[in-house]
């Protein structure tokens, strides 16, 4: 008897182009560079264009494929006309975000909408205009918004970042039951604490990082690499039947 052993899909993105918003450093860049890896042609979008051309150089280095795109996404017009301009992206992978945490009480308005106009307004309108391009030229694609963990859970300090980060949620399902039959997949990586440049001032603090290892199940914090497995399973075709859901990287955080 001759059994028929199935082939597992494949983590491989040749052929692909993914746009990864915010990939001038931490969470972002490593996304990128996992993206490459994995043989995607990779744009890379930030703000500021002089660290975006040298994460491109390296990148170029290692023998991947990747170009910079001087890219501020809280400009929605400016944003909507370079993705318009581009040819189709098959992966996004947002990770442009902020934060400006404080007791509820003492939020100013100035702060709400400056934290509501990237997390929540930037990320909105990226996905459609990536989505958008997709439709026009009938093609799948894959888009990844990188939320939180503060998705999912409420925390001390953080109404305003965890209300933009429900509202990612939110949207991402609404999305993907709108263009599941268009084969556009959209979903949220959810991390936990994770070490990064713009993180480093919750990491210098002993006893905030006692909290932290305690609330995490596995015992400790994370790393920009805790992330780059689930942005290329998300991307590739290993998750092919994956929409409008949350990978939470959490370290189980959520878990009771």
């Amino acid at each position: 008897m001759t059994i028929d052993l199935p082939s597992a899909p494949s983590f491989r993105l040749d052929g692909r182009r993914a746009l990864v918003a915010g990939a001038s450093s931490g969470i972002g860049l490593a996304c990128a560079s996992a993206l490459a890896e994995a043989g995607a042609a990779v744009t890379i979008a930030a703000r500021r264009k002089a660290e975006l051309d040298e994460v491109a150089t390296a990148m170029r280095a290692r023998g991947w494929t990747a170009e910079a795109l001087a890219l501020d996404i809280a400009d929605v017009e400016a944003t909507e006309a370079a993705i318009a301009a581009a040819a189709p992206f098959d992966v996004l992978v947002n990770s442009a975000g902020m934060a400006r945490h404080g007791p509820a009480l003492e939020t100013t308005l100035e702060d709400f909408d400056a934290v509501v106009a990237v997390n929540f307004r930037a990320a909105y309108f990226l996905t459609r205009s990536v989505a958008r391009r997709l439709i026009e030229a009938g093609r799948p694609g894959s888009l990844i918004n990188i939320s939180s963990q503060m998705g999912h859970v409420g925390g001390i300090d953080r109404a305003v970042y965890c209300a933009t980060k429900f509202a990612v949620e939110g949207f991402t399902k609404a999305m993907a039951v709108e263009w599941g039959r268009a084969r556009i997949r959209v979903n949220t990586i959810c991390p936990t604490f994770i070490r990064t440049p713009l993180t480093e001032q919750t990491f210098d603090r002993p006893e905030r990082v006692a909290w932290l290892e305690e609330k995490i199940k596995l015992g400790r914090t994370g790393t920009v690499e805790d992330l780059m497995g689930a942005v290329v399973y998300l991307a590739s075709d290993a998750s092919s039947l994956v929409t409008g859901t949350a990978l939470l990287v959490d370290g189980g955080w959520t878990a009771d």
